[in-house]
């Protein structure tokens, strides 16, 4: 789920509080990266090969999974996914209102309706009670979404999903390294999706992809569609696609791999650092989450007042602390999904949420005094004033 990321420049020279800082996971694994790069060059091994099946094999055994397909990017792998299934026209697909559009995109262009339900008003994600409800005699799959880097309680939707013949894909692509119960994400529906976007947990040098599945089935069915129709050259077993894990994005996100744990780690303190700054601050909600590592903290999102959040946000800006919105508009309300036939108040957590919620910088390089520093700005112009 995208997000630009620019560098914040104060005063002409020092660094402002990054929102997000993939360019520092750049610095740490480059000279291991460019030995590796330099190697396939020599070997001309540029579209798939050796460096593209070491990650995929890596990446499913760090899920738990049977196996892994790389794709090109995250809105290919729900695409795929989806495909890889059978899913298309005359098919329904239950996936939550509070989501990047992507979730939706892929819905549409396998054919599919894309049918929206609304999110839990104290963690943003999918309300399982709603998606029960949503079921009908179309409904093929739900697509539950991993949000902000906290993990979707899929433990009893599961087996009612399975005994209705409804598969369930997780959309995982903003929280790698999250367990709950022991058990990782991406290792729960019969697939699931990652972007390995730059600035997600696990992110590459641009973009890239990967499903997770248990399925050899499914898993070769991918494979084709991936690649034209075949997993061999020149052999179209069905009509496929062009989408396939760049094995320079490759070599990245398996080094990277070695490090996922130590920079989750690194992210739930950054959220302990928050959640005591914080703590007490007139019109500031903090996440609601399990205090487990099923929360990663892609995003560390808070709630204020609407009518203070653009002053919040100018006022932080200036004092060089980027934030962002995630999202700024429910999926229902956009131009591009008018067509579902969903209006304003349709999904009123989800509504309300986007006016209120607030990603404040979260990444390996936020230090405890910039925590305090975040919340001290966020105090002085929030704190004890009735908005």
């Amino acid at each position: 789920m995208p997000f630009v990321i620019r560098s914040c420049v104060i005063g002409g020279s020092n660094m402002g509080i990054l929102l997000s800082a993939p360019q520092t996971e750049f610095e740490i694994i480059e000279e291991e990266w460019r030995d590796a790069v330099k190697q396939i060059a020599k070997r001309g091994e540029f579209i798939g090969g050796a460096s593209v099946a070491r990650f995929e094999k890596a990446f499913a055994e760090y899920i738990g999974a049977q196996g892994m397909v790389g794709v090109g990017n995250g809105t290919d792998a729900l695409i795929l996914a989806l495909k890889s299934l059978g899913i298309g026209p005359g098919d329904e697909v239950i996936t939550v209102a509070n989501t990047f559009v992507a979730t939706v995109a892929a819905i549409h262009h396998v054919g599919a309706r894309a049918v929206l339900v609304d999110c839990d008003e104290r963690t943003y994600l999918m309300d399982i009670g709603k998606v029960t409800q949503a079921v009908t005699a179309r409904t093929k799959a739900i697509i539950a979404v991993h949000l902000y880097g906290q993990m979707v309680d899929l433990h009893e939707l599961l087996p009612w999903a399975e005994e209705r013949g409804i598969a369930v894909i997780e959309d995982g692509a903003q929280a790698v390294g999250a367990r709950l119960y022991n058990r990782a994400v991406g290792n729960w529906g019969q697939l699931a999706c990652f972007s390995f976007y730059p600035d997600k947990n696990l992110g590459a040098f641009g973009d890239a992809g990967g499903i997770t599945g248990s399925s050899p089935e499914l898993l070769s069915t991918l494979r084709k569609l991936r690649n034209h129709g075949g997993e061999m050259r020149y052999q179209h077993e069905l009509p496929g696609f062009n989408s396939r894990l760049d094995p320079i994005q490759a070599i990245a996100l398996d080094i990277k791999l070695k490090y996922i744990e130590q920079w989750t780690a690194k992210r739930i303190q950054i959220a302990k650092w928050y959640e005591h700054e914080l703590n007490g601050i007139s019109n500031v909600v903090l996440p609601c989450h399990r205090n487990d590592q099923s929360h990663v903290f892609h995003l560390f999102v808070i709630r204020v007042p609407d009518l203070a959040r653009s002053s919040l946000m100018k006022h932080l800006q200036k004092k060089g602390i980027l934030t962002g919105i995630h999202y700024p508009t429910p999926v229902h309300l956009t131009p591009a999904f008018s067509y579902l036939g969903y209006g304003p108040g349709d999904f009123q957590t989800s509504e309300k949420a986007s006016k209120e919620i607030l990603s404040l910088p979260m990444n390996i390089t936020v230090s405890e005094q910039d925590v305090e520093t975040v919340a001290k700005e966020i105090r002085n112009l929030l704190g004890g004033v009735s908005i």
